[in-house]
């Protein structure tokens, strides 16, 4: 890994005296390789297993999915959304990993993106990995977030008529309740 790739898609140190509220990260594999290729991302701290997380701007999304997919990252094992707050952004996320000949350690990246609560839309990836199907309708049914270009968008575990986003940190639940006959 060249000296200068690392830098390109990890934050810049600050000057002497300076307190940084991010710590420099260092690129691994996935981020060197999309930063060599010309992808623009930024780079978060590893999970706790070790995993590198990568996040990109909505518009991103599906070009970089589509070269992680021909770098070999052929299996979606997860997609989810979380909110990072009342009046944060929401986050959809993407566990990838690439399945080959190494089964016993398959590389693994995380891909974020962050979005406005206001107006949380992203591109689907339904068209690279079909896993994304219920995926994504279930993180539309909880938070809201828009997957653009999903073939079927629309409620999975709520009721169609329902109003809000019931995994949404500023959620309000309806003071009313109704109650069925459980016999």
């Amino acid at each position: 890994m060249a000296e200068e790739d690392s830098q390109a898609s990890s934050p810049q140190p600050e000057p002497a005296g300076e307190s940084s509220a991010a710590p420099l990260v260092e690129a691994g594999a996935v981020s060197s390789w999309l930063t060599e290729n010309g992808f623009d991302h930024r780079l978060m701290p590893r999970d706790h297993l070790g995993i590198e997380i990568i996040t990109v701007e909505p518009q991103f999304l599906i070009p970089i999915c589509t070269a992680l997919y021909a770098y070999g990252f052929n299996y979606l094992q997860c997609q989810g959304a979380y909110d990072d707050g009342p009046g944060k952004e929401l986050v959809s996320f993407y566990h990838l990993v690439k399945l080959d000949d190494n089964t016993d350690n398959p590389e693994e990246v995380r891909v974020k993106v962050f979005l406005p609560r206001s107006n949380p839309r992203v591109p689907s990836v339904y068209w690279i990995w079909k896993a994304a199907d219920w995926q994504e309708r279930e993180s539309y049914d909880m938070y809201g977030i828009v997957y653009e270009g999903h073939p079927n968008l629309k409620r999975l575990l709520m009721p169609e008529d329902w109003v809000g986003w019931p995994l949404r940190k500023d959620y309000i639940s309806p003071d009313f309740y109704e109650l069925q006959d459980a016999y």
